[in-house]
């Protein structure tokens, strides 16, 4: 068996803490090569946003250290233009390298896109391992996939990715010491096999994939049936997205202070104030220059923030750099078609238990003034999340029908259906056990609510329940 018929590792077994050890002890330095602006907009490239240098190389820093790399520095190396065989210029290759021996610096993570050929040569250069961002967001995607569908996604995404490093040339590193996770190397021997190995794996792993969709089709359309409207969490990596899960569910899924803590999409369902259900996913974070087989690798993972009623674009108001992360959202729902002005999107303000009392009453106050299209508040302390299920409740309450009812006491099956099925907004319990109330019906549920409550009638001129941000 070669090196790349058994390249993923799963979570939970021997070789995951063998390569988890292996991090830890790999001393690893962390390099931004970004173009100055001016370098930038002569190449035409720009940047996706408007992200400060510092901010960009302590991300890549927390990318490192997400999957327990032993990081000893970081630095900016600022660019005039980009070399075609190493990224950097010579001088600063030279630099990086006596830095690199005098260290025993045994990995570098590169934060940008390096060819193959840039790479080999860097790492011939450094004489150590040499990583760039989208391998390294592999790597991190490759510890963090618990469900079979993310496994196979992330395969496919590396094959693709690992099939482009096939080269005659490797270094005597790669021959020497094998890879790291998910990235090593194969053996000049090993070319031709290799590449019959990955391409047949990547056929296998796209077949099996259409199984897993057709059986996420089949559960789509179950939730369909009930139905029950769903509200997605999207928000740049990091923003606070699975702990604002965890407390409108009350559930417990992982939610650390780390770079993509999330992978996999989660669904739970969560009662709103007034009796309805939604269902509520998490989904995987965002994160600027995403690379691009990984946008379509989870095209399928990201189909229920395309199909719900609600979006909830989950902020972290206290990052430095929160509105160069809100375009760099913005950009990847704008590429699955969500467009910034959708009207599905409501934004999140989170973290507000970070920032000063003064600045946190300021951005309650502004949310209050946006009316359902903004919310401030704190998952971690449960500050504005009522209001923010009430505003949720609201939105997806447009449209719906106001109905007015009297029901005997008696039926207690009723009384279920209807506290399952509708929106409760009011209810009076009379004297002679009959029981009035006033809810709301959404128009997929109507025709089946006056099937089964004959004597019900509509109110004129009802409108949704007032935000309770």
């Amino acid at each position: 068996m070669t090196e790349l018929e058994n390249t993923r590792l799963q979570v939970n077994s021997p070789g995951f803490d063998l390569e988890r050890k292996l991090a830890q002890n790999t001393r690893t330095f962390v390099l931004g090569p970004y173009l100055n602006d001016r370098a930038a907009a002569r190449a035409g490239a720009g940047r996706l946003s408007p992200r400060d240098q510092q901010a960009r190389i302590a991300e890549a820093e927390g990318l490192a250290r997400a999957i327990d790399l032993d990081v000893e520095g970081a630095i900016v190396a600022p660019l005039t233009q980009i070399r075609p065989a190493t990224y950097l210029g010579p001088g600063k290759v030279d630099e990086i390298a006596t830095r690199i021996k005098e260290e025993d610096i045994g990995l570098v993570v590169v934060d940008c896109a390096l060819s193959p050929v840039q790479q080999r040569n860097l790492e011939k250069a450094f004489s150590a391992k040499v990583i760039d961002r989208t391998g390294l967001i592999l790597e991190i995607f490759g510890r963090r996939a618990r469900t079979r569908e993310g496994a196979l996604q992330v395969e496919l995404a590396h094959l693709n990715y690992q099939k482009s490093r096939l080269v005659r040339s490797w270094t005597h590193l790669e021959r020497q010491r094998g890879g790291f996770g998910f990235l090593g190397g194969p053996g000049e021997t090993q070319i031709e096999t290799d590449r019959r190995l990955i391409q047949e794996r990547m056929q296998r792993i796209e077949r099996d994939l259409e199984g897993v969709k057709k059986t996420r089709g089949l559960h789509r359309k179950q939730r369909q049936d009930v139905p029950y409207p769903v509200v997605a969490l999207v928000g740049y990596t990091n923003a606070g997205k699975s702990t604002l899960f965890n407390r409108m569910t009350r559930a417990d899924v992982l939610a650390k202070d780390m770079l993509f803590a999330t992978l996999d999409p989660t669904l739970r369902a969560v009662k709103l104030p007034h009796g309805e259900k939604m269902m509520l996913s998490d989904t995987v974070g965002f994160i600027s220059d995403l690379p691009t087989m990984l946008v379509s690798a989870f095209r399928a993972t990201l189909e229920e923030v395309m199909e719900a009623d609600v979006v909830l674009h989950v902020r972290d108001i206290s990052h430095d750099d929160t509105e160069a992360q809100s375009e760099d959202v913005e950009k990847i729902l704008s590429d699955l078609g969500i467009g910034p002005h959708d009207p599905r999107i409501v934004e999140v303000w989170n973290k507000l238990d970070l920032l000063p009392q003064d600045r946190a009453q300021a951005l309650h106050n502004l949310a209050k003034r946006n009316g359902v299209l903004s919310f401030a508040v704190s998952a971690i302390t449960g500050e504005g999340v009522d209001g923010l299920l009430e505003g949720i409740e609201a939105r997806l309450s447009a449209g719906h029908v106001q109905m007015a009812l009297t029901l005997p006491g008696s039926d207690g099956e009723g009384l279920s259906w209807l506290y399952t099925n509708t929106q409760i907004l009011e209810r009076h319990d009379r004297p002679d056990g009959d029981i009035e109330l006033a809810l709301k019906v959404a128009p997929t549920r109507l025709e089946r609510f006056q099937r089964k409550f004959t004597d019900a009638r509509e109110v004129e001129g009802a409108g949704p329940p007032e935000n309770g941000n």
